[in-house]
This record gives structure tokens, sequence and C-alpha cells, in this order.
């Protein structure tokens, strides 16, 4: 079975620590991310593997609710989290690479592969959805920009 990914990165004005604590703050995801209106954390108090939780986005005017995993964590330089969700394998990467004392790279990557035979209709529309993933990583990215920038300007 194939798998569909899509990578995204944003270079954002904060040191790669302040950019790290941002992008795991799981309880401020709602006010950080505009797609994301509530996160209940299910299991692990501070991030990293074995912490899961559900996340509900807005998602072309309907709410989708996710749980997630996170299943490797290297401070502050990267993680990655995995959900099951209608028959596909989902996995996001994010990685953190500092440019200098007050810039960091981010890198997004998000891939889906089946778990159980789909039909033709269902490959054509993840076509579609793939468009629709890169635009909600590119908001991701810039919410999150915009988050670690200010609190970096706060000090």
């Amino acid at each position: 079975m194939s798998s569909d990914s899509v990578t995204v990165s944003r270079t954002v004005a904060a040191p790669v620590e302040t950019v790290w604590a941002v992008a795991t703050d799981l309880t401020a995801a709602p006010e950080t991310l505009t797609g994301v209106t509530r996160v209940e954390v299910l299991e692990g108090e501070i991030f990293g593997v074995g912490t899961r939780w559900r996340e509900t986005r807005t998602m072309m005017g309907r709410e989708a609710t996710e749980e997630m995993v996170v299943t490797a964590a290297v401070a502050p330089s990267s993680y990655t989290v995995e959900a099951d969700n209608h028959g596909v394998h989902y996995v996001s990467t994010f990685a953190f690479a500092p440019l200098g004392a007050n810039r960091t790279e981010v890198t997004m990557t998000f891939a889906g592969t089946p778990t159980a035979p789909q039909n033709p209709l269902v490959k054509l529309m993840g076509r579609f959805g793939l468009r629709m993933v890169r635009k909600t990583l590119e908001q991701d990215l810039a919410d999150l920009a915009r988050a670690a920038e200010a609190r970096a300007a706060r000090g």
C-alpha cells in the first residue's frame, strides 16, 4: 500500500527552545493554532514518547477529532506523532533546526498510509485531501511562528 505525504517548512524568528516549547504545549494549542478548537490530554504530563491526546479541529466547516500519540521525541530537535482513522495510519514529523541563536527552521511532514483496501474514489479524494493538508500545515506553521516570535519578544 502506498503512502502519500506533504512537507512544509518555515523559518521562525525565535530560538529553537522557544519554538519547541510553543509547539509541544498541548494545553495552549487551541489558543496557538487557529484550526484547533479543543485538546484533551489523555496521558503524559510532560510532552514525550507516550503522550496521548484528543485534538479537535475545524476543517471545511466541520469538526473532526483525532486521538494522537507521540512515538518519538528528541527535545528540542524533533518529534513524531501517529494516529489511525478511517482505514489510514497517519504519521506527522516535526523537525526544529536552529539557524543561529534567534532563528529556527521548522519542517513538518505529514504522511498517510492506507491500512485497509480502498476504492478508486478514495484515492481520487486523497489528492484533494493532500492539498487541504498542505494548507492546514502551512497555517499551523504560520500560527506557531506568530506565537513563538511573540514569546521570544517578551523574553
